[in-house]
């Protein structure tokens, strides 16, 4: 059995928040140019009722799907941040990645695209590109990717692809040498946090292509 949906009904024959597709389809069904939409939660499902309905019809809304008590234990992400993200393009294996201010979006550095990689190498030379920038401009705040991969590769400073290197690539894999090196050889303060897609939605940094 599926979750319960709540549906805001702007415009029909009755309006407000209902509790069933039944009810909705009750108040909507003939009536011309009716308006509405579902919700995971009555919380937002009310919020919603009470605003312009151009607000949320139409638009991506991302509605956790976790329990209180877990958004609880996970917080909020930290504003002042730097996410970063990598993209992959599984047919032709062009990669590419870049990282933004998380409150913002603002793109601080994009690189790519690079042939003949993956959506993981992507992730990592990300990750340790937002480490170099943050030592070059002198900050001390956390990076967020949501990838447990490319963060155990930074962790352990070895990338664990079975991506092979071949004419194509040579390029991307000079690449992750340098960012090896870098890890080796820089002492960095940076926390790297996983970014909790289930309680906050899309990494900022997201290229917007699942």
């Amino acid at each position: 059995m599926g979750k319960q949906k709540f549906y805001v009904v702007w415009k029909g024959h009755k309006t407000g928040v209902f509790d069933s597709w039944e009810e909705c389809k009750e108040q909507t069904h003939g009536f011309p140019n009716a308006v509405f939409k579902s919700f995971l939660t009555r919380e937002l499902a009310e919020k919603a009722f009470n605003s312009d309905s151009k607000e949320f019809v139409g638009v991506d809304i991302f509605e956790p799907t976790l329990s209180k008590e877990e958004l609880a234990l996970i917080g909020d992400p930290i504003e002042e941040s730097i996410s970063v993200d990598g993209a992959c393009n599984v047919v032709t294996g062009i990669v590419e990645y870049q990282g933004v201010d998380t409150k913002t979006k603002k793109v601080l550095f994009k690189q790519g695209p690079f042939d003949g990689g993956t959506n993981n190498i992507g992730e990592f030379l990300a990750i340790v590109h937002g480490l170099a920038y943050c030592q070059k401009k002198n900050i001390n705040i956390p990076i967020y990717s949501d990838s447990k991969n490319a963060m155990s590769w930074v962790k352990n400073k070895k990338v664990r692809t079975s991506q092979e290197k071949n004419d194509k690539n040579i390029e991307l894999f000079k690449l992750i040498d340098r960012a090896i090196k870098w890890l080796e050889n820089n002492e960095y303060s940076n926390k790297v946090l996983k970014w909790e897609t289930k309680a906050w939605g899309e990494n900022p940094a997201d290229f917007g292509r699942k």
